[in-house]
């Protein structure tokens, strides 16, 4: 992927089938939370046959209360901080770590898709991603993709599954 242009499914796809293969050789299973992009990590995982030996299932959290009550994301961290933050991301692994006992790993990604939603503060295509590893550590990532809706939606899923694949590789 480059800075000028949001990644093809070829791309997307070559990065949830080096997920897999990591995730197969530790015998490890992973869930998702996601947000703004609304179940793109769960759908380029699945395209890959045999997905179900190394993925369980995620969570689509687009509204603040879904993150509220199905993966436990504190509604007073969310006013703090904002859905779109660092904490919230490393709070939505932590939530989804909880909702699926099996995973060993959990990967989540909040965010501004776009074209509208952003501030000075906040603007369009600011993405928080975080992995996170049960009982070990986890990693938040911050990107500003420069694409439209669907490009920063892909960007971020292909930023996700590279850093879930690099945590892996590192194991806990």
């Amino acid at each position: 992927m480059t800075a000028d242009r949001p990644p093809t499914d070829e791309e997307l796809d070559a990065a949830a089938r080096r997920l897999g293969r990591q995730l197969v050789k530790r015998g490890w299973q992973m869930a998702s939370a996601e947000s703004c992009t609304g179940g793109l990590v769960g759908h380029t995982i699945t395209q890959v046959p045999r997905a179900s030996d190394h993925y369980l299932g995620g969570v689509v959290s687009y509204s603040d209360a879904v993150k509220e009550d199905l993966l436990d994301v504190p509604a007073n961290l969310i006013d703090r901080v904002g859905a779109v933050s660092a904490e919230v991301a490393e709070a939505m692994t932590t939530g989804a770590l909880a909702r699926f006992p099996v995973a060993r790993l959990a990967l989540a990604v909040t965010g501004i898709a776009g074209p509208d939603g952003g501030s000075a503060e906040k603007p369009v295509g600011l993405t928080y991603i975080a992995a996170a590893i049960r009982e070990g550590r986890a990693v938040v990532e911050r990107h500003t993709w420069p694409h439209d809706r669907d490009g920063n939606k892909r960007a971020s899923v292909l930023a996700g599954l590279d850093l879930a694949t690099r945590l892996a590789s590192d194991g806990a």
